[in-house]
């Protein structure tokens, strides 16, 4: 067992890291969509328009406040958590360096689809590696496991505080941020079941 694992780790590796610089991608198309951005980024649009940083600095410093956020709900970090903290922004500096702004609303919209498909199937890569949740999923269930409340209770909770917030600082709230919350779910489900990596669990000792 212990072989086959070894055997997946380079897998997993590749499609924990493609996965997050797939979703930083996946979160610039949405933003350059310009028809309303996913909740945390609404946030991260808002802030960015009250301090020098860029979108991607911003996005990494409010997923380190996530994160000490999960110390009181004694939630575990791992790899896969921290290296989400870190490597997403970049990505996403790096995406909305390259795609044009101010496109017809066409391309806005083809933009936003791309965008949204791109980090469904980054979501779906990057859990699927088995490394950890990402800050912001892991605040969802250690609210959730606190609480007892249900999963979307929690959720919708959230980003309704998170795009209320965002918007307030001038933030980018329209459609597209409806049509995420729509479909990103379905979408994650789905990719989810194609990029898992299926992993013996660790052998035990008879009798324990």
């Amino acid at each position: 067992m212990s072989r086959v694992r070894g055997r997946r780790l380079p897998r997993r590796i590749a499609q924990l890291l493609v996965g997050l610089f797939l979703y930083g991608i996946g979160i610039a198309f949405m933003v350059r969509g310009e028809i309303g951005a996913a909740p945390w980024d609404v946030l991260s649009q808002g802030i960015s328009r009250h301090v020098p940083l860029s979108f991607g600095v911003i996005t990494i410093l409010t997923s380190v406040v996530v994160l000490l956020l999960w110390l009181p709900l004694r939630q575990r970090y791992g790899v896969g958590t921290l290296l989400n903290a870190l490597l997403v922004g970049p990505a996403a500096d790096v995406g909305l360096l390259l795609i044009p702004v101010g496109q017809p609303l066409w391309l806005r919209v083809c933009f936003f689809v791309i965008g949204l498909l791109v980090l469904a199937a980054a979501t779906g890569l990057y859990i699927g590696a088995h490394f950890g949740p990402g800050p912001r999923d892991g605040l969802m269930t250690g609210l959730h496991n606190r609480t007892g409340w249900s999963i979307w209770i929690v959720r919708t909770g959230i980003e309704i505080v998170v795009v209320a917030v965002g918007w307030s600082l001038g933030g980018n709230v329209g459609i597209g941020t409806l049509a995420f919350a729509l479909l990103i779910g379905p979408l994650c489900q789905y990719f989810m079941r194609i990029f898992a990596i299926r992993i013996p669990a660790p052998p035990t000792r008879a009798g324990v």
